[in-house]
């Protein structure tokens, strides 16, 4: 039996101490999503919930008012809707505009953010819905 052959890694030069700094200034700078008390968890919990991913998808079509959202997001409730939109606007992802007028105006956008996450959020629903049959055809039978 041979012996396990074993990687060898290149030297880069740099010491260890400069390794081990480069990697904790770049999680540190990317975050630690799998640290439970990583501040993305919360983050990526509100924008990929179901109502957070519609919302943000909606919107790359341009503004709207609450109840265009709504009338949009079929099955969304208004308690649901408000509160997703205002995480999300919390997040820097969506702008509430509020138009001084009788009765209240108010229109929902995406901020640059937004639209730069809304965007990766939409390539995710066209996967599912061109891989829908193959998901679907995947689900155990009963």
């Amino acid at each position: 039996m041979s012996a396990p052959t074993r990687l060898k890694i290149p030297d880069t030069g740099s010491s260890a101490t400069e390794n081990r700094a480069d990697g904790l200034a770049a999680a540190l700078h990317r975050g630690e999503v799998f640290a439970s008390d990583c501040p993305s968890r919360a983050v990526l919990k509100r924008m990929t919930s179901r109502w957070g991913v519609l919302i943000m998808v909606a919107l790359l079509s341009g503004t709207h008012r609450f109840s265009e959202l709504r009338r949009k997001i079929n099955g969304v409730s208004e308690k649901m809707l408000s509160q997703t939109l205002q995480w999300l606007e919390d997040d820097g992802f969506v702008r509430r505009t509020s138009y001084p007028v009788v009765p209240p105006h108010v229109e929902y956008d995406l901020t640059p953010l937004g639209r730069e996450a809304a965007a990766k959020l939409e390539d995710l629903v066209d996967w599912i819905e061109d891989s829908l049959p193959r998901i679907l055809a995947a689900r155990p039978k009963n």
